[in-house]
């Protein structure tokens, strides 16, 4: 028997594949949105929430995969049964999200937002087993080589829109075709304001970011920019936001929060692209879809 994620319920706790350490939650918590999008958190110390147990329901591997419908588990070499080349793409369906870096720690929290939401999630990870086990049938884990045309050709199929939470695939993929909207979380605002030993450690990432963002601009697709400021392992929804121009070079955000934004962002889709920052502040938002057009329009002008 399938059990489905309520769509009122956020967590707050992200998880771990089977092949790391299990997640031990000290104070697990839930945030509740009240109609005027106010969040209450209701905490707990030695209470699981629904959504963990959900969630460790999934993970439990072999001895409860019956339990939530996934199937058995992939060959030994991790292919296919079957050969996905074959499949049929004339007429096909796009209605897919698909999250690339699937088994980082921003990659899941932005996998589980999705599948609270109902969404049809695929997501690129490096191990596709453990992601099979990790997340069962509400996820379409694929592995592989994003420079690849063949493999992203797979991996595309289906898919409207993307969400990348770091750096690195847009430089390396290739040709997108069929997606309508990208989404980037960019930390290039915090690279470029490093000084000293933190500028050598992340002048890599800081030249793939660039590419990124001048990759994206330059494809034609349909984008949206949201340049975060420092990633933080703090609890999301108990912040307001800064979305001022130089809030991110100093400024921090909490990497939920930030994944939430992400996940929000498909929402507005621009004719083009735009470009924002955000940042953990004092502003409180009630209507993201409102939020996100204002600072689309204010890009235009």
């Amino acid at each position: 028997m399938a059990i489905a994620l309520p769509s009122t319920t956020i967590c707050q706790t992200s998880f771990s594949f089977p092949s790391q350490n299990p997640c031990k939650v000290k104070s697990p918590s839930l945030i509740f949105p009240t109609k005027s999008h106010d969040l209450i958190r209701c905490s707990a110390k030695k209470k699981i929430s629904f959504v963990d147990r959900i969630l460790d329901y999934i993970e439990g591997g072999p001895k409860l995969r019956k339990w939530y419908g996934a199937p058995d588990l992939l060959p030994k070499d991790g292919s296919d049964a079957e050969d996905e080349d074959e499949l049929p793409e004339a007429n096909e369906v796009r209605d897919a999200v698909l999250v690339t870096d699937g088994d980082s720690e921003i990659g899941q929290m932005i996998i589980l937002s999705l599948i609270v939401k109902k969404a049809r999630v695929k997501a690129l990870v490096k191990d596709k087993r453990a992601a099979m086990e990790a997340f069962g049938t509400y996820v379409e884990s694929m592995a592989g080589d994003a420079s690849s045309q063949p493999f992203l050709k797979k991996a595309l199929r289906g898919v409207r829109a993307i969400i990348c939470p770091n750096e690195g695939f847009l430089s390396d993929a290739g040709n997108l075709q069929g997606v309508k909207h990208v989404i980037l979380l960019s930390q290039l605002s915090v690279y470029r304001g490093s000084g000293g030993i933190q500028a050598l450690m992340k002048n890599n990432a800081k030249k793939l970011a660039e590419q990124d963002e001048s990759r994206l601009v330059a494809s034609g697709i349909p984008y949206t920019i949201v340049r975060v400021g420092m990633l933080q392992n703090t609890p999301g929804g108990t912040q307001g936001f800064s979305f001022e121009k130089g809030s991110t070079e100093k400024g921090s955000l909490s990497k939920e929060d930030a994944a939430f934004i992400c996940v929000e962002a498909l929402g507005v889709i621009p004719p083009v692209g735009f470009t924002f920052e955000a940042a953990n502040g004092e502003e409180k938002v009630s209507d993201w879809k409102e939020c996100l057009t204002r600072l689309m329009e204010k890009s235009e002008q």
